[in-house]
């Protein structure tokens, strides 16, 4: 459909080539480190012990600066190993673009948690229901080697959720053209787009572990609810002190001082396990934080001009509070809840009541910025969505944005429309017109021709094209629509489901949707529909379902073998008859057979599966008799 992607593939390999020298420079860094840091281990143990032997102070001195040596040598290979990571990221970042551009699926990574995450149900302003199931398996929306690995470009949970929830859910035609906006806008940043995916990239967070979070953050205080706890906890250490410092003066008050202590432990061994519980909630996320703030702080510096983009800014900073210095702050608190593991800091716990005073600066973050954090959350998923987008935009810049109508008869068409999920130097564009609502695209051909491919290349740059994405075509209009496939219909051992029964299920649930007529139109891609029944039947059942479809308003296209289909007068009326073909050719090397995938107006004239079997060497001679 367009010329290779040498803009795009020569951006990927120059950035590759250069963080590829950045990131071997910091490896032979960090190996000549590695033997200096050994080298000053040893010394600074030798010195340590040479020092302890002669106690002088010069060689207490020289084991002073070993050891100094050693710390700073150690701080900066830190720094080195962090350095060493960034730039081997980001030629990973660039190496997967490449990659995108060949459609090498396997070497992409895979978005998570897994493709198998319920249906999203329907949100306020949505401008349709979200796509089912059997629409997403049949279009290869989820999972491998589908529109979801190809915009995989999320690392946050988060992201990767609301990426998926953006091919579910279409998207109404103003949210759809203010995305396109921001889409747009960010095509072109690449180091911001590659910075976020860095920083999310070297993020340890689970789809469950920010959940918890949020849950953790938006709940009730368990300890601000109970100020005399908070009193009896700052007061019982303070008391505990005072009689220490007097014991130690010479105060006979060891009794007392034991019977503080005694109080300390129980409340640590019965209130102070609910404290700890409560702690852990939020402790076992650390150093996430900081890394959501780096996320966070990126986002806001970055100059925006689309009104979408500028809007999930603000959300960062909603009612006053900033979204990075909050992070910020939840990670420093998160030493204090570290040294609670150490089994020699019990004693401390116990004397001082720790965990007390730490869940009252938790639950002070906890006031000042729980309320806010799920609108970080989904800004910053939603940043990436946008950011997933704007990679397609940039790696494929022939592909146009396509324009929503409303109030309008809805008819899509579209110029060169082809499949996005094949490699752009293979994907054959074709002109389409579906609608007006009265009629169908008839698809006939033969085995292999392209019938499926151009079923599955309008559903999936619909789906696409109500995301607020780019679509792989040269130009695509379209009303909101309802997606719904059926295509690759199986049965059920376990249901005790036959293929022809699940099939009828499918059509059951697509003719449901058109009979409810929404405003919005429900699109369907039917291909080769009943064919777990005998040809007479078949024909029947077809024609009627197709000829229901076409009067309750929806639009469609229909792929079949059976070229007598749309004989019946009704549907004839009504069809618009497309075609593929092949060309069949017998040499020297044996036969052959070609095809250019290209569409024709009409029905097609020629059949092929008795030249496929001669061509992978079935047999053909035998008579029936």
């Amino acid at each position: 459909m367009e010329n290779p992607q040498i803009l795009p593939e020569s951006t990927y390999r120059q950035r590759c080539e250069a963080f590829g020298v950045q990131r071997d420079q910091q490896e032979r860094r960090s190996r000549r480190n590695g033997d200096l840091n050994l080298l000053l281990f040893g010394c600074a143990f030798v010195g340590v012990g040479v020092a302890l032997w002669r106690a002088e102070t010069v060689f207490y001195a020289l084991a002073a600066i070993l050891v100094v040596a050693f710390v700073a040598g150690l701080i900066q290979h830190g720094r080195v190993k962090r350095a060493l990571l960034r730039f081997a990221t980001l030629f990973t970042l660039n190496d997967e673009g490449l990659r995108r551009l060949r459609r090498d699926w396997a070497a992409l990574p895979l978005p998570h948690p897994a493709p198998d995450a319920e249906v999203p149900p329907a949100k306020a302003g949505a401008a349709t229901t979200p796509i089912d199931r059997s629409t997403v398996a049949d279009l290869d929306l989820l999972g491998h080697a589908g529109l979801e690995q190809l915009l995989s470009t999320p690392n946050t949970p988060i992201g990767q959720r609301t990426l998926r929830e953006w091919i579910m859910q279409p998207a109404a035609p103003d949210a759809v053209r203010l995305r396109q906006a921001a889409v747009a806008e960010l095509a072109p940043l690449i180091d911001f787009r590659d910075e976020i995916g860095l920083r999310g990239r070297l993020m340890t967070s689970t789809q469950s572990d920010y959940e918890r979070f949020i849950a953790w953050a938006e709940s009730a205080p368990w300890l601000h609810r109970r100020v005399w706890l908070i009193w009896v906890a700052r007061w019982l250490p303070l008391v505990a002190l005072a009689l220490g410092i007097a014991e130690l003066s010479g105060q006979p008050v060891m009794p007392a001082l034991i019977g503080v202590l005694l109080v300390n432990f129980a409340l640590t061994m019965t209130l102070g396990r609910t404290v700890a519980d409560h702690i852990a909630q939020v402790a076992s996320r650390q150093g996430v934080f900081d890394a959501y703030a780096a996320l966070f702080q990126r986002i806001t510096a970055q100059p925006f001009v689309a009104p979408e983009l500028r809007r999930l800014q603000s959300q960062l900073g909603a009612r006053g509070v900033s979204a990075d210095r909050q992070m910020v702050r939840l990670e420093r608190l998160m030493p204090l809840a570290d040294i609670r593991r150490s089994i020699f800091f019990y004693p401390v716990e116990v004397a001082a009541l720790w965990s007390f005073h730490l869940l009252w600066l938790l639950e002070g973050w906890q006031r000042d910025a729980g309320g806010n954090v799920r609108g970080w959350l989904a800004a910053l998923g939603e940043i990436e969505a946008l950011i997933a987008l704007a990679t397609l935009h940039h790696d494929h810049p022939a592909w146009v944005f396509p324009g929503l109508v409303n109030g309008e008869i809805p008819v899509l068409t579209a110029k060169a429309l082809a499949h996005p999920l094949l490699p752009p130097g293979k994907a054959v564009g074709n002109d389409v017109t579906l609608g007006p609502p009265g009629s169908y695209l008839l698809v006939t051909g033969s085995n292999m021709s392209g019938k499926s491919t151009l079923l599955r290349a309008i559903g999936v740059n619909a789906v696409l094209a109500q995301m607020g994405g780019p679509v792989c075509a040269t130009h695509m209009q379209l009303p909101s629509v309802i997606v719904a496939a059926s295509m690759r219909v199986q049965d059920s051992l376990e249901q005790g489901v036959s293929f022809f029964m699940a099939e009828l299920r499918r059509l059951k649930a697509i003719v449901d949707l058109a009979d409810q007529r929404r405003a919005t139109p429900v699109l369907y891609l039917l291909d080769e529909i009943l064919q777990g029944t005998n040809t007479g039947e078949r024909q029947i059942a077809a024609r009627r379902i197709i000829l229901h479809l076409v009067k309750s308003g929806a639009l469609g296209a229909v792929s079949t073998h059976d070229l007598t289909l749309a004989e019946a007068s009704a549907l004839a009326a009504a069809s618009v008859p497309v075609y593929f073909t092949e060309t069949f050719t017998r040499g020297a090397a044996g036969p052959a057979m070609s095809f250019d995938y290209h569409l024709r107006a009409g029905i097609a004239t020629s059949t092929n599966a008795l030249k496929l079997m001669e061509l992978v060497g079935l047999p053909l001679d035998d008579e029936l008799t």
